[in-house]
């Protein structure tokens, strides 16, 4: 090997010699790209697993998730848009729903033997109202969300949806912590104007 080829090969990587981004990885796997979906899958995995692990906490139902939500990634690739947020943050998105989904179904299949036990008929409870609170809190959430900031939005989602610490989220979007405190600050502030809270 030339000597010159040797030293080049000894030099640290950069950054762009790690490979494609989440990003660009995606919109390769959007094309039905399989080997994109590979690397891609060896990118997000740690995070994706770890985030289940965190909201599920069943080592067995997270990993059941886990494959529910690698197999989401690779069927509606095509609906991720990259004016909307980076690649790690609608994958993680999607996971964090998966995640809750999961916890509410096995939360709702608890309470639903718990009451068949009970047989507890005197006991009034309005199901049904409480489900269509349940939509029209989320539809606001979600409209509210609407009005941050790209950054702020991120933020958000990561810290209050995906459970990350504020270093963590410092860290998976590579700024510094003080920033990222002022984008959840003006973000939460703008959300509590938007829903009307008071106080």
């Amino acid at each position: 090997m030339p000597e010159r080829e040797r030293a080049l090969q000894s030099l640290p990587r950069t950054p762009r010699d790690v490979g494609p981004t989440a990003d660009e990885l995606l919109a390769l796997v959007a094309r039905g790209d399989e080997a994109a979906f590979e690397r891609l899958y060896d990118v997000v995995s740690g995070s994706v697993f770890g985030l289940i692990r965190r909201v599920v906490r069943d080592q067995a139902q997270s990993e059941e998730v886990f494959q529910e939500v690698m197999l989401e990634v690779w069927r509606t690739a095509t609906r991720f848009d990259p004016d909307r947020g980076s690649a790690n943050t609608w994958i993680l998105t999607l996971t964090h729903r998966r995640a809750v989904d999961r916890v509410r179904s096995a939360q709702a299949a608890t309470h639903r033997e718990d009451r068949a036990a009970r047989l507890d008929p005197g006991r009034p409870f309005d199901e049904v109202s409480e489900q269509v609170d349940g939509r029209l809190e989320q539809r606001q959430v979600r409209r509210c969300l609407s009005f941050l900031t790209e950054l702020q939005r991120e933020s958000v989602l990561l810290a209050y949806y995906q459970g990350y610490s504020y270093p963590e989220v410092a860290s998976l979007l590579s700024i510094p912590l003080g920033t990222v405190k002022t984008r959840m600050r003006d973000g939460l502030i703008r959300l509590r104007d938007c829903m009307g809270v008071t106080g």
